[in-house]
């Protein structure tokens, strides 16, 4: 049975959502916006939301106020996962991983690539551990973000942090 390691944990976590964007503003995030909404239909509390320049020190310190913060097991962001030059999420999240969960990023970019096609492939999605809290680096477009929640993160974050705190 596929679901036989889920074990139907059932959680409340806390969560940040962190937008990465030179553009974005708390009024013009889509992106952020479905989060906070799958996030809270699915009964989590949305303890930070923040918009930050794809600067590396701004992701970076942003990031490090949500390690330090207790009431925060997930931590979400979207943007700055292409391979541009000023996409620089990735390379400034990766990094703190304590450990890196390998099959998001190959799992999503699959689903992707059979919604979008090739261009899905060239994501560079990740998903890691930095202390006990679950990182998930997401692509900025709102599918995007739709996709990864509903399809991978919501339905096994039970599950993952059970394992995390066991």
């Amino acid at each position: 049975m596929k679901d036989e390691h889920r074990r139907d944990q059932k959680v409340s976590a806390g969560c940040a959502v962190l937008i990465v964007s030179d553009s974005r503003t708390k009024e013009t995030d889509e992106s952020g916006k479905i989060a906070i909404n799958l996030l809270e239909s699915n009964g989590h509390v949305i303890k930070a939301y923040d918009i930050v320049k794809n600067e590396s020190k701004a992701i970076e310190d942003t990031m490090r106020g949500y390690i330090s913060n207790p009431e925060i097991r997930l931590i979400l962001t979207s943007g700055g996962t292409g391979v541009s030059s000023r996409d620089k999420t990735v390379s400034t999240v990766a990094p703190m991983f304590s450990q890196t969960l390998p099959g998001f990023g190959e799992h999503f970019r699959k689903l992707s690539y059979d919604e979008i096609g090739v261009a899905g492939i060239y994501s560079r999605s990740t998903a890691g551990l930095i202390e006990d809290k679950v990182v998930f680096c997401l692509p900025g477009s709102k599918n995007a973000v739709t996709t990864a929640l509903t399809k991978i993160i919501l339905p096994g974050i039970g599950h993952l942090l059970w394992e995390i705190d066991r």
